[in-house]
């Protein structure tokens, strides 16, 4: 989105004085795409699903965190594009503060689009299909976006293909971080 700050709603959200959280000034870098799935326990546990795309991380809110059975429909909230140095970041945000709670990085890699048009318009036209090659989340997923009221609505739908398991449930059987192998409770 030229001439727009894409980051402008995620900075209003924090007090650079009060939360650790990065501010934003890694540049897009060259190579594939990342992806990074961080582990949040804020007033709920959730899953924070991030693709680099156009210079940011789009950014969705998974309740019940990804799943790798194709037979489930994982919803996910949009949130706020987050800036590229969120990939990386693992640590506690102080309560009181927008997303007060405990974050790692359950999972990263790097990602491939399958669509034939550039990601930033399969994600505006509502339907996005990637590769991801991560430690945890391997093969396709589709991103589809659903009807909705206040909140953009979306469906994290796992692929049956060779990194499908109907049987392993990583989100509640793998709770460590693939960078630091730590749990949210030790963080906190």
């Amino acid at each position: 989105m030229p001439g727009k700050d894409r980051l402008a709603q995620y900075r209003s959200k924090r007090d650079p004085a009060t939360t650790p959280e990065p501010r934003g000034h890694r540049r897009a870098r060259r190579g594939d795409p990342v992806f990074v799935v961080q582990r949040h326990d804020a007033s709920t546990l959730h899953f924070d699903f991030r693709l680099e795309i156009d210079g940011v991380l789009v950014s969705w809110s998974v309740p019940k965190g990804p799943s790798l059975d194709p037979r489930d429909r994982r919803l996910a909230i949009r949130t706020e594009d987050h800036p590229l140095d969120y990939a990386d970041f693992e640590g506690t945000i102080p309560p009181g503060e927008y997303g007060g709670g405990t974050v790692i990085v359950w999972d990263t890699g790097t990602f491939d689009v399958l669509t034939e048009e550039p990601a930033g318009r399969a994600l505006a036209d509502g339907h996005l299909k990637v590769v991801l090659h991560g430690d945890k989340l391997t093969g396709r997923f589709s991103l589809i976006r659903k009807r909705s009221g206040d909140h953009e609505e979306w469906l994290v739908i796992k692929k049956d293909d060779e990194g499908a398991d109907r049987r392993r449930k990583p989100a509640k059987t793998q709770p460590e971080s693939v960078l630091s192998g730590r749990t949210n409770r030790e963080l906190g």
